[in-house]
């Protein structure tokens, strides 16, 4: 059967061209819609660029900086402790409190250091005693000497008469040995008084002007004095330098403390270095004096410029209390790591605390 073909109405036909005309002049304007925009471009062209001028960079600079974050503050710490025994008597600090220089830490009982000073004293004062009676001994030595030679004048010259009466045959012969008799005693007087003399010579040094407090005796118990007084001086125990106080748990009133024993630690304030650890594959061009940048995990926010101050003489193993035996069967190879010395500077510093973890990075080639 044949299909009837409708011829549409005039109204219809124009209905059916229009969306037929608006898809042709939508496809006609698409083009004109992707036109490429100027900032997707300028994207496009500075990604290389930006690419380029980092790998050349890095390129430049590359093996220029050497970082390792293995490193820590360092402050000078001494151990305090008495010079002289004693039991505690006063406590002038607490725990991690700041200290100046010549402050009172602690002080020791004095008593029985000051009875040693009086003995000291009391020394002294005979053994100048001493010196003075010698100086009286020197004088009576010498007077008697004095009396001894006048009477060997007189003795000489009676033997010398007894000799010519007896030569004229006016006198005896006994009466001439008694005038040799005397002369004799008297000549052995003089040697035993010249003999006095020098002993007490002797006794005043070798020399009979010398000062009081120049003789020997005097000087030793001057020596003596000085030790009583310088314990005397220690019973007071004082901060050597400035810096922080701690591990004071143990100074208590009443205990007694041993010479040389450690009782608290000062950490001084006054110098603060970082001891940076470098591997040793690190060390190639590494020098005193290069320039460093110190930051510290706890003032992330914070630079601190310093310099290489010292390079180690040796890996942290060699200093080891038991160091590695590397001639075993057993050797693995490690990298060792060797101790810089990186001097640092900056208005924070007093905030920095010894053992402080940071990052140390060393330029090796500065000016350039």
């Amino acid at each position: 059967m044949n299909a009837r073909v409708k011829t549409p109405a005039p109204g219809e036909a124009e209905a059916a061209a229009t969306p037929a005309t608006e898809g042709t002049a939508t496809a006609a304007a698409a083009p004109a819609a992707r036109k490429r925009s100027p900032l997707r471009l300028v994207v496009m062209l500075a990604v290389p660029v930006l690419l380029a001028g980092g790998g050349a960079y890095f390129w430049l600079t590359g093996g220029r900086y050497v970082e390792t974050d293995n490193a820590y503050v360092q402050q000078n710490k001494i151990s305090i402790s008495a010079d002289v025994a004693g039991r505690i008597a006063t406590v002038a600090v607490k725990e991690n409190q700041l200290v100046k220089a010549g402050d009172v830490l602690f002080t020791l009982d004095p008593q029985s250091y000051e009875i040693a000073l009086s003995q000291a004293d009391a020394a002294l004062a005979t053994a100048r005693v001493n010196v003075e009676q010698l100086r009286v001994a020197y004088s009576t030595a010498l007077a008697k000497l004095d009396a001894a030679r006048a009477t060997l004048e007189i003795r000489q010259k009676e033997w010398e008469r007894a000799a010519n009466l007896q030569k004229q045959g006016i006198s005896a012969e006994s009466a001439l040995d008694d005038a040799r008799l005397a002369l004799q005693q008297a000549t052995s007087n003089v040697a035993l008084e010249e003999q006095d003399v020098a002993s007490a010579t002797a006794a005043l040094g070798g020399d009979p002007n010398i000062r009081t407090d120049d003789h020997p005796a005097v000087r030793a118990a001057l020596a003596a004095r000085d030790v009583a007084q310088r314990n005397l001086d220690k019973t007071t125990v004082l901060a050597p330098s400035d810096g922080i106080i701690s591990q004071v748990g143990s100074l208590h009133v009443g205990q007694f403390v041993n010479v040389g024993s450690t009782i608290a630690t000062l950490v001084e304030t006054g110098e603060v270095w970082v001891e940076a650890n470098f591997k040793e594959t690190q060390l190639v061009g590494l020098k005193p004096g290069m320039p460093a940048e110190v930051t510290i995990d706890a003032f992330p926010g914070v630079k601190f410029e310093g310099e290489v101050a010292s390079i180690g003489a040796a890996t942290g193993a060699e200093f080891a209390l038991i160091p590695a035996q590397n001639a075993t069967g057993n050797w693995v190879k490690v990298t060792q790591r060797i101790p810089v010395n990186i001097a640092i500077e900056g208005e924070e510093l007093g905030l920095l605390r010894a053992g402080m973890s940071a990052v140390v990075n060393v330029d090796t080639k500065p000016g350039t």
